[in-house]
């Protein structure tokens, strides 16, 4: 079973001041990049893994989709989900993502923001995700880059003259990491490029699209802070097609 670190008292209480948190979508630099490749959503069947509060559960059936269906194993996120959420089209479950059996050939779209990384057996998801999917159907997901990932001390370090240095240790040693990030011992699974792409491939996807996300420069010039994200990539967004 799947940590449950976003249950933890201390943990909710940091994620829910997250700018995403408080702002949804709009709050996340990265959902314009997202936005641009979703697919059409008039009157599909979409599964929300990983879906916390529920906002892109929300925004889909805003956008035309006809049902949504968010699972997340932490019963604080779906009892928050459900309390913003005033409609009956959108259903949520509490769900391990690490185990939960999806049902064949029933949704045209599966979204995921920053889930995935969390998930132990990742080949093994991908599998039940393909099968979940009806013919044509799409995969639209955000994970942690495994540049982000990799590191077993992850944090900023200055180098000469004051550059900003992202420390790159054991990149190729997949598996377990544990960082302390809004509480302490939070785990997560690191696994190369190579491994995600390939687990998608060889599961039967077509991958459209690629993006190790960075802000635009509009984005630069309205929130500064975002510079960082200019000197390794925090994650990577992806659309594949049944």
């Amino acid at each position: 079973m799947a940590q449950n670190i976003y249950d933890d008292p201390t943990f909710f209480e940091g994620y829910s001041q997250l700018n995403r948190s408080v702002h949804g979508l709009a709050g996340a630099p990265e959902w314009p990049s997202i936005q641009a490749i979703l697919p059409d959503l008039t009157d599909k069947k979409i599964l929300d893994l990983g879906c916390g509060f529920g906002w892109f559960s929300r925004w889909a059936r805003a956008n035309g989709a006809g049902e949504v269906l968010g699972l997340d194993l932490s019963e604080k996120m779906i009892d928050r989900a459900k309390q913003e959420t005033n409609d009956d089209e959108v259903e949520y479950q509490i769900a391990d993502l690490d185990r939960v059996d999806l049902p064949e050939a029933v949704f045209d779209l599966v979204y995921s923001s920053l889930a995935f990384h969390y998930v132990e057996d990742f080949d093994d998801l991908v599998r039940r995700i393909y099968r979940t999917l009806r013919p044509q159907g799409h995969l639209v997901c955000t994970i942690e880059h495994p540049i982000f990932m990799a590191p077993v001390s992850p944090g900023w370090s200055e180098g000469k003259e004051g550059v900003r240095i992202w420390p790159l240790n054991q990149y190729s040693v997949e598996g377990k990491r544990t960082t302390n990030w809004l509480a302490d011992g939070v785990v997560k699974y690191h696994r190369t490029l190579g491994t995600t792409l390939n687990s998608l491939i060889h599961n039967g996807f077509r991958i459209e699209h690629l993006n190790e996300w960075s802000p635009s420069a509009e984005q630069l010039e309205e929130m500064p802070a975002l510079e960082e994200e200019m000197d390794r990539p925090m994650m990577m967004i992806i659309k594949a097609q049944r």
